[in-house]
């Protein structure tokens, strides 16, 4: 009966330490604004909750709206929606929040909840939200360099402010956006560059 009693009592003594401790770290209050793709006026602003657990995202906003992304692949920051659509974060908030992209809308998380925050922070969120490229579309400061010879082209690449990430065995090399972080793509043939296109995810610009 004695060691029964300690049992139950070590039992609820790691309950009481661990139970507060992941639900902090898992769910934190939130102010969420969402964007259709391509556009500049947010058709959803205010609270929401955001939940991270074993990689898995889930935003649910105030109007009752909710996001759930799934991991995909093996690079951090790609997902799938509840729809299967294909998703990614995106960097560009710093510590202040984070930026989903989603098939048909962008959702921009911040950690401060004030509406301060929403306001100092309305412009940038517009414009980012307006120059989100599609995968694929030429990036229009690299265009002049389709066709250029490889090695005399790529020290005019990084003085625009690209950074150059990593290459593959065929023919492909990822760079980093200098001001919007986005991730573009160059493909090279016979030592010229074929194409310069942004990607659809930040996936293939980790190292």
């Amino acid at each position: 009966m004695k060691s029964s009693n300690s049992f139950l009592a070590v039992a609820l003594a790691i309950a009481s330490v661990s139970f507060p401790v992941s639900v902090k770290a898992d769910t934190v209050n939130a102010r969420c604004d969402v964007f259709p793709k391509g556009e500049d006026r947010a058709t959803s602003s205010g609270s929401c909750t955001f939940s991270q657990r074993q990689g898995a995202v889930s935003i649910q906003l105030e109007n009752g709206n909710s996001y759930d992304l799934l991991p995909s692949g093996n690079q951090p920051g790609n997902y799938r929606d509840q729809n299967g659509d294909a998703a990614y974060r995106q960097a560009g908030l710093g510590d202040r929040g984070q930026i989903y992209r989603l098939a048909t809308e962008s959702i921009f998380v911040y950690w401060n909840t004030s509406t301060n925050e929403q306001d100092l922070g309305n412009t940038n969120r517009s414009a980012a939200a307006r120059r989100q490229p599609e995968a694929g579309t030429t990036v229009s400061r690299l265009r002049d360099l389709v066709g250029a010879r490889a090695g005399q082209a790529e020290n005019t690449v990084k003085k625009r402010g690209y950074q150059w990430v990593k290459s593959d065995d065929s023919g492909y090399s990822y760079w980093l956006e200098g001001k919007t972080n986005y991730c573009v793509t160059i493909q090279t043939d016979q030592g010229r560059y074929q194409s310069i296109v942004y990607t659809g995810g930040s996936g293939d610009c980790q190292k």
